[in-house]
């Protein structure tokens, strides 16, 4: 069944809304606001948004088609309006499949038939809980067929010559690479890491090592990096979230690309933040990547992974020193198609 069009897709919302008594318009507002998608609804959203109308341009603004089905369901079903959650459930499993789900759309996905490199740099001196991660990323590289360089402990030096390497190699394979993906586990701080002698490593040179002039082998297919590693010493204590009880609102003929575009970019922690990592268990983020996979697998593009991923890291509690810690991770994308492993 084919997509509906924008206008046609908030007739359907509105309808939905319309449906909804004054009192469950209100609640619907309230919950609107701690649902659990990015990005979030504002109480300003919500105070310029109060008929029906004003909500259905709210939520194709914040979820688009993609995502305001999903969001109808989960605020629907606790205002509670079970049937008409039920109604957008079904309707997102029927009339709303993204493109890259649909069998006929290949072009939507990038080609990941041919080999996947990967390139994984763990720094253990003073990081306890280290040999976990590289133990969870193995695993996970192996189990998503990617083949693999590790690379332990290096300093500045060490790093950029391997990394060079990696690079070279990949621009010196005669057939196609699908991908190429990074690992960094490492301190660090705002726009580096740190090697094991305390060296800064600035991340941006890095990337450009991978970008479509640096390693045309790569040219529009995905470059993914996973940044285990500080960003800076804020800590964010969190802020308690309202319960379920109803409150009141307060081109040229030759074809050309950017330098830099299909890049995938995820890191532990928000810009200026720590990052958490358990002496024993090993890195929050690391830990809840296992712990995706084990239970989804690949069935999910890399962006719907890394936001489950993110919605277990910002769903659990954490204490540094008996005081209450939050963390978020941050995706950057330049993506043009869909990444499935």
């Amino acid at each position: 069944m084919l997509q509906p069009d924008m206008e046609s897709f908030k007739a359907q919302v509105v309808s939905t809304l319309t449906k909804l008594s004054p009192e469950e318009l209100r609640r619907f507002g309230i919950y609107l606001r701690n649902v659990g998608e990015e990005p979030r609804v504002s109480r300003h959203d919500l105070e310029m948004a109060t008929k029906p109308e004003e909500l259905a341009d709210l939520l194709l603004k914040r979820y688009v088609m993609t995502g305001t089905p999903r969001v109808l369901v989960q605020v629907l079903g606790q205002v509670p309006r079970k049937d008409l959650a039920l109604e957008w459930e079904s309707m997102s499993r029927m009339n709303l499949k993204r493109p890259y789900e649909d069998d006929s759309s290949e072009l939507d996905r990038y080609n990941m038939d041919r080999t996947r490199k990967a390139f994984v740099m763990c720094v253990k001196t003073g990081r306890p809980g280290a040999k976990q991660d590289i133990s969870r990323i193995k695993n996970w590289l192996e189990k998503c067929k990617f083949e693999y360089t590790y690379c332990d402990d290096p300093d500045e030096e060490e790093l950029f010559e391997k990394l060079t390497q990696f690079r070279d190699g990949i621009n010196g394979i005669k057939e196609e690479v699908s991908c190429c993906l990074v690992t960094l586990m490492a301190h660090g701080g705002k726009g580096h890491i740190k090697t094991k002698s305390n060296e800064r490593v600035n991340l941006s040179d890095i990337f450009e090592m991978f970008n479509n002039e640096n390693c045309p082998a790569l040219q529009e297919k995905p470059k993914i990096f996973v940044i285990q590693a500080c960003r800076g010493d804020k800590r964010d204590g969190g802020v308690v979230q309202a319960d379920d009880e109803p409150m009141e609102l307060d081109l040229s003929e030759k074809k050309r690309l950017p330098t830099s575009s299909d890049y995938y970019i995820i890191y532990a922690t928000q810009d200026d933040h720590v990052a958490f990592r358990h002496p024993r268990d090993g890195s929050v983020m690391i830990q809840a990547i296992d712990e995706v996979f084990r239970q989804h697998g690949k069935k999910w593009h890399i962006a719907d992974f890394f936001t489950q991923v993110n919605n277990l890291v910002v769903h659990t509690d954490f204490y540094i020193n008996r005081n209450p810690a939050k963390v978020v991770l941050v995706m950057e994308s330049t993506l043009t198609k869909a990444v499935y492993f």
